[in-house]
């Protein structure tokens, strides 16, 4: 058994692994799909998942979530709120890699976890441990340090923490797996995607079927299509690293993905780090390192607390003496 699961752990590392990896290297598909704007693009991109996670949805025959979600306003409007935020965070990140920012946009993946840690302070009323606080403070000196090194706010990196920390809440608040989230994100937003797409092909703007120049370029248009799978095929990984590996390990494996969009940036598309930006980048570093660091003791601790409480107590001695008299026992 404990083989088993030991074996089981291993496969979800690799799942963790495979799914931040694949968001990693999302920065290099990008750039593929020019000539297409960004609009183009993310309007692709948002029909195309639905397409993809449909067909997801029909091998695994996993419907039953769809009927009880429809009966609930409530959530279908966090879920409307998070295809919104969602699409911007969408949009803004493909434009900025397609623009050569891709290191400020791994900043911006960088920085979600502290942005996260101040949503829970601010909406949910938690409670921060002192490290924590001091993490935050850090996140903030860089983004200070960063916007003299840019000579503005580092805004797309901005845009980028405090969209996906939104989406995070609120996925929070509707609880439901990834895919089930981005099947319903992607109906939300498939009569929108799919007008506007209409509206690009009238214009003379839409690159699906044929290029700028108005010849025909199916390998374009696949790799439009290809864009809702490569936004499921993550999504499923995750799911299936997410049953089988602790939570502190995923919340570690999350930073595999900005490290190799500012690998990407800096080694690949040959992006300008400047003293400036790197002293913004290692408090970045610093913080999430202490981020790191108060939760695995928090773990620690944790399961010191749950170890002690489940060796048994032993039973009281059987009384041997003669019961004392009241005012012994009141004295």
């Amino acid at each position: 058994m404990a083989g088993t699961d030991q074996q089981d752990n291993g496969r979800g590392l690799w799942y963790g692994v495979a799914a931040y990896g694949i968001w990693g290297l999302f920065p290099l598909f990008w750039p593929l799909l020019e000539p297409g704007a960004a609009d183009d693009i993310l309007a692709n991109r948002m029909v195309w998942s639905l397409v993809a996670v449909v067909l997801l949805l029909v091998a695994q025959r996993h419907w039953g979530w769809i009927r009880p979600l429809l009966r609930q306003p409530r959530r279908l409007a966090m879920l409307a709120g998070a295809a919104t935020v969602i699409s911007v965070n969408w949009g803004v990140y493909i434009w900025a890699v397609n623009a050569g920012h891709v290191v400020e946009t791994s900043l911006g993946y960088f920085i979600n976890p502290l942005v996260t840690i101040g949503f829970g302070v601010l909406v949910l009323k938690e409670r921060l441990r002192g490290a924590q606080w001091t993490a935050v403070g850090i996140g903030a000196a860089a983004v200070a340090v960063l916007s003299v090194a840019y000579g503005q706010l580092p805004w797309i990196a901005l845009t980028l923490a405090l969209s996906f920390a939104t989406y995070g809440l609120l996925k929070k608040q509707v609880g439901l797996s990834g895919l089930e989230s981005l099947a319903a994100e992607s109906a939300f937003m498939f009569p929108f995607a799919l007008g506007y797409l209409v509206y690009l092909e009238v214009s003379g703007r839409g690159t699906f079927g044929h290029t700028v120049a108005g010849s025909y370029g199916w390998g374009h248009s696949g790799l439009l299509m290809l864009s809702g799978v490569i936004t499921a095929i993550p999504l499923l990984f995750f799911g299936a690293a997410a049953v089988r590996v602790p939570l502190t390990v995923l919340g570690l494996l999350q930073y595999l993905a900005p490290v190799f969009q500012f690998l990407i940036g800096v080694a690949v598309f040959h992006e300008s780090m400047p003293p400036a930006r790197w002293a913004g980048f290692g408090l970045v570093w610093v913080a999430l390192a202490l981020l790191t660091w108060d939760a695995l003791r928090q773990v620690r601790a944790d399961r010191a607390v749950r170890a002690a409480a489940a060796v048994p107590q032993p039973a009281p001695a059987a009384a041997t003496a003669p019961a004392a008299a009241p005012e012994a026992v009141t004295r």
